[in-house]
């Protein structure tokens, strides 16, 4: 046993698939939102493994066989190398977003100014909209946009909800949707109200770059294999938003936000970063 580690011992609950014993760690992992060593048996043997990281949870590394010291030190060796490598990408990846998040603040300023103005004129009320939003982990935090609906919005969504034409009914998508305003409508195709969101970065609740935050009623609806969407730190961009946005069904959404879980580097945050530019200006699948 690993001294204060969490072990589950399950010699009989998990299949002898690896498929099978990955999903259910993977299921247990997002539930509780921890790093998790567990013991299972397989093919007559009992092994330990470890969950590398919450970001790379399609990563199941074995780490030591109990039967066999030497593999043991082995695989202790290239996780320590691979931990180091995780902490210190995410550190990179932190400093980054605050960097770039602080500049944008500053220079954006004036639409900011702009954008409020606009909405108070046309549709008294609040000039930001809050939502809670499901983050890292299954962790809910307060979401911000600039409004772009009449007040009431969030009432009148049961009264359209037969109307949904997302495709998996997974997330509710409708473009000629009768509560957006005028302003909301220019705002929404120009990406403008979600620039709030960068108030979500500075608190460390989103990323500039990852999975999209969905609320918490769309992942009740998550199958295991979408919920793996989960372990990432939600992003005010992300890789389907510069491959089409909202023209791409759920499935596909979540396809591409897992290829990002697993190869994600500075390098790939920059490049969708710089794709968002164009994708924003032209307004294709914002709605």
């Amino acid at each position: 046993m690993i001294p204060g580690k969490k072990v589950l011992n399950t010699p009989h609950a998990l299949s002898d698939t690896t498929k099978e014993i990955t999903d259910s760690v993977l299921d247990l992992t997002w539930t509780l939102g921890e790093r998790i060593y567990i013991i299972f048996r397989n093919d007559n043997q009992f092994r330990r493994g470890k969950i590398m990281d919450q970001e790379q949870l399609s990563r199941i590394e074995l780490i030591e066989r109990l039967e066999n010291p030497v593999t043991s030190q082995k695989y202790r060796f290239k996780i320590l190398i691979w931990q180091q490598i995780v902490i210190w990408t995410k550190r990179i990846k932190r400093l980054f977003d605050l960097l770039l998040t602080i500049i944008s603040l500053v220079l954006l300023s004036p639409v900011f100014l702009v954008t409020a103005l606009a909405i108070i004129l046309e549709n008294p009320g609040p000039v930001f909209y809050s939502q809670v939003r499901v983050g890292k982990d299954g962790r809910h935090f307060k979401f911000f946009k600039f409004r772009s609906m009449v007040v009431d919005a969030d009432k009148r969504k049961e009264e359209l909800a037969a109307l949904n034409q997302s495709e998996d009914g997974v997330i509710f998508k409708m473009k000629d949707d009768p509560r957006i305003t005028r302003t909301g409508k220019f705002i929404r195709k120009y990406s403008i109200d979600e620039l709030p969101q960068l108030i979500n970065v500075l608190e460390g609740t989103m990323s500039l770059v990852g999975p999209r935050p969905a609320l918490p009623e769309e992942v009740r609806q998550y199958t295991l294999e979408q919920r793996k969407r989960l372990h990432a730190i939600p992003g005010i961009t992300g890789i389907w938003q510069v491959s089409g946005r909202s023209d791409i069904p759920f499935t596909g959404q979540v396809q591409l936000d897992l290829a990002y879980i697993r190869s994600t580097s500075l390098f790939t945050d920059i490049t969708i970063l710089l794709k968002t530019i164009p994708a924003v200006f032209a307004g294709k699948g914002a709605y």
